[in-house]
């Protein structure tokens, strides 16, 4: 039997409740699932709360690093963002026509293929993910500061099996 944390947080009241109602092995990815999901959606928040005086959304970073990635072209197809970012072709149109009227992403027809749309990040784009970087790093840093290099390593060790094992290899 799993011995009771020192420091208990929402999620222990949580699997208190329903413990009982559930073999130990479902509360236990039960619990997981709910740390997990809690642990995104505040990181998403302060990364947020973090970037917006700086007059950028979360999800327009995400988007120019994904170009900034691909040295060095810094070019996707449409289909490529929306894999990279988990979107839809919608979401990613109408993203990518945002970041287009900034300045920041160029859309033109591959040449190979007319009916792919190609999205190159512009040299404005760059100076401007560039400049927010670091906000985006210094929030993580301290969000996560609570565990140490070799804790952090083995929960990304971990979760990077579990994603393996849920979308399969890069």
């Amino acid at each position: 039997m799993a011995t009771r944390p020192k420091h208990q947080d929402y999620v222990d009241g949580m699997i208190e409740v329903i413990a009982d109602r559930h073999e130990p092995d479902v509360a236990l990815a039960k619990a997981l699932a709910y740390r997990v999901r809690r642990l995104a959606h505040r990181l998403e928040t302060e990364i947020k709360r973090e970037l917006a005086p700086h007059g950028i959304e979360l999800w327009e970073l995400e988007l120019l690093a994904c170009l900034i990635r691909t040295e060095p072209e810094h070019r996707l197809s449409a289909g490529a963002l929306m894999t990279q970012l988990q979107l839809t072709s919608g979401a990613v149109t109408n993203r990518v026509s945002k970041m287009e009227r900034n300045g920041w992403v160029a859309r033109d027809f591959d040449p190979d293929d007319r009916r792919s749309v190609l999205v190159t990040l512009t040299p404005a784009g760059e100076q401007r993910a560039m400049e927010v970087f670091d906000v985006k790093s210094e929030t993580e840093l301290t969000l996560l500061s609570s565990l140490g290099p070799a804790s952090q390593q083995r929960l990304n060790d971990d979760l990077r099996t579990l994603l393996v094992a849920l979308e399969g290899p890069r």
